[in-house]
C-alpha cells in the first residue's frame, strides 16, 4: 500500500511539473490568477487567459521554426570546418539527468516556485520568474549537485528549493536596470538564465558605445530603403551566411544529409528565409503576450505580491530592437568561434559554438548592448557574450564530470555560474554549512525588504 501511495505521489508530482514547465500554460495560469484577483468578469478572465496562452504558443511556434532552420547551419559549419568537440545543450543534459533525479527535481521545482513568490512578497526582489523550462533545468542542476554533495531527504528538497527561489529572483533583479532602458518602462522583468551574459553586454555597451547610434537608426539611400524592414534585412543577411556555409560544406554533404536531395543552394536560400519567418512569428507572439500579461499582473501587485513584475523569456526584448537581434546573433557566434580557437591554442576541451544558444542569447545580448551603447554596444557586447558562452562551460565541465556528465554541459551562463559556485561549495563545505549560508542570504534579503527605500526629494 505504501509503495502504491509513493507511486501515485510521484505521478502527481510529474504531472504538475509537466504542466508548469510548459511556458504557455504557466504564464496562462498566472494571467488567470491575476485577473481573478482583480475580480474581473468571467468573459475577461477567459479572454485574457486564452490570449496569453495563444501568444506564448505563437512565440514557441516561432522558436520552433527558428531552431529547425538553425540546425542545418550548425551541421554545415561542423562539416565545412572539420571541427569536433562538445556542443553545450541544456535539453540534452537535463533529459539524461531526469532519469535518475526526476522526483527530486520535481519537488525542488514545485517548492522553488513557491519560494520565488515568498521572496518576491517579503523582499525587494519583486520578480515572478515565468520561464518554466528554465526553472526545470535549474531545478535539475541544483538537485544533482546537492545530492552528490551529501544532501538527503527533506534538507535536500528545502535547501534546493530555496536556492532555486533565490536565483529566480536575483537574476531578474540584475537585468532590470537594462530592461528599463530597453522597454522604456518598469512593467516587465526578464526571466532567462543567461542573465550574466546580458548584463556583461550591457556593461560593455556603456563602456564602448559613447556616441554610437542605435541599431534601429538606419539611414539608407532611397533605392535601399527596403532594408529598413527587419524581415528583409534578416533574410538577405542570413541568405549570404547559409550560401557560404553550404558551399564550404559541399553539395554532396548537404544534399545527402540535410536537404533530402533538393539542390543545396536552393535549400540554403529557403532555410535563410525560414529563419527570418521564425523571427517574425516570435515578434508577433511577444506583442500578443505583452498586451495581456502586464494588465493581468496588476492582480498580483494589488493582492498577493505588491509591485510584482512578470519575469519573461528572452524573446520578450526582440521587438524593441530587431536589427540588434541579428547583429547580436552574428557577433556572439563570432565570439564563439574566436573562443574555440583560443581553447585550441590552450589545448583545453573544445566547446563548439552551438547555433541555437548563440542565436537566443546572442540576439538578446545584442539588444542589451544596444540599449547602453548603440551599434558598437550591440556588436562588442554580444561578442563578449559569445566568449562567455565558450569559457564558462569549460570551467563547469570538471564539476559535471564528477557527476557522470563529462561529455555534455549546460549552454547558458547562469546555469554555468550557479553550477560552478554550488559545485565547488559542495566539494569543500558540509551540507549543514551550505544550508546555513543559503538560509542566511534569504533572511538578509527579507530583513532588507522591511527597510524603507530612500526616496529622492
Amino acid at each position: 500500500y505504501k509503495l502504491k501511495e509513493e507511486i501515485e505521489m510521484e505521478y502527481i508530482l510529474n504531472f504538475i511539473v509537466d504542466i508548469l514547465k510548459i511556458p504557455s500554460i504557466l504564464v496562462g495560469v498566472m494571467a488567470m490568477l491575476g485577473l481573478l484577483f482583480q475580480t474581473k468578469p468571467f468573459t475577461d478572465v477567459v479572454k485574457g487567459t486564452v490570449k496569453t496562452i495563444l501568444g506564448f504558443i505563437v512565440l514557441g511556434g516561432g522558436a520552433g521554426v527558428l531552431v529547425g532552420a538553425l540546425s542545418p547551419m550548425g551541421a554545415m559549419f561542423e562539416q565545412g570546418f572539420n571541427v569536433q568537440g562538445i556542443v553545450p545543450n541544456n535539453e540534452a543534459i537535463v533529459s539524461m539527468a531526469l532519469k535518475e533525479y526526476g522526483t527530486i527535481t520535481a519537488l525542488i521545482m514545485a517548492l522553488g516556485m513557491f519560494f520565488n513568490i515568498f521572496i518576491a512578497r517579503f523582499t525587494k526582489l519583486k520578480y515572478i520568474f515565468l520561464t518554466g523550462h528554465h526553472t526545470l533545468y535549474m531545478a535539475c542542476m541544483i538537485a544533482i549537485i546537492l545530492k552528490v554533495g551529501g544532501f538527503e531527504g527533506t534538507l535536500l528538497v528545502v535547501i534546493g528549493s530555496l536556492a532555486l527561489g533565490l536565483v529566480m529572483a536575483i537574476f531578474p533583479a540584475m537585468a532590470q536596470p537594462y530592461m528599463r532602458k530597453i522597454t522604456g518602462s518598469d512593467d516587465v522583468g526578464f526571466g532567462h538564465f543567461s542573465t550574466i551574459g546580458y548584463v556583461l553586454s550591457g556593461m560593455v555597451g556603456s563602456l564602448v558605445g559613447k556616441g554610437s547610434k542605435s541599431t534601429e537608426e538606419m539611414k539608407l539611400p532611397k533605392n535601399l530603403s527596403f532594408l529598413r524592414d527587419s524581415s528583409i534585412s534578416i533574410s538577405l543577411t542570413m541568405m549570404a551566411i547559409y550560401l557560404i556555409l553550404a558551399l564550404v560544406a559541399g553539395r554532396e554533404f548537404v544534399e545527402t544529409n540535410l536537404s533530402g536531395g533538393d539542390n543545396y543552394l536552393v535549400f540554403a536560400v529557403i532555410q535563410a528565409i525560414t529563419f527570418a519567418a521564425g523571427v517574425y512569428i516570435i515578434l508577433a507572439g511577444v506583442r500578443l503576450v505583452l498586451a495581456e500579461i502586464v494588465p493581468a499582473f496588476v492582480g498580483f501587485s494589488e493582492k498577493l505580491v505588491p509591485n510584482a513584475k512578470p519575469a519573461l523569456d528572452c524573446p520578450i526584448v526582440f521587438p524593441y530592437a530587431p536589427n540588434a537581434v541579428l547583429i547580436g546573433f552574428l557577433c556572439s557566434f563570432l565570439g564563439g568561434i574566436v573562443g574555440l580557437i583560443m581553447l585550441g591554442m590552450l589545448k583545453w576541451t573544445l566547446i563548439l559554438p552551438g547555433v541555437v544558444p548563440h542565436f537566443f542569447t546572442g540576439a538578446t545580448a545584442g539588444v542589451f548592448g544596444n540599449s547602453t551603447g548603440g551599434r558598437r554596444g550591440a556588436a562588442l557586447g554580444s561578442f563578449a557574450n559569445g566568449l562567455l558562452l565558450t569559457f564558462l562551460p569549460v570551467i563547469l565541465l570538471p564539476v559535471l564530470g564528477n557527476l557522470g556528465f563529462a561529455n555534455t554541459t549546460f549552454s547558458d551562463t547562469d546555469f554555468a555560474t550557479v553550477g560552478i559556485i554550488l559545485g565547488n561549495m559542495s566539494k569543500s563545505l558540509s551540507p549543514i554549512v551550505i544550508s546555513v549560508i543559503i538560509v542566511a542570504i534569504t533572511a538578509i534579503l527579507v530583513v532588507l525588504g522591511f527597510i524603507p527605500s530612500k526616496t529622492k526629494k
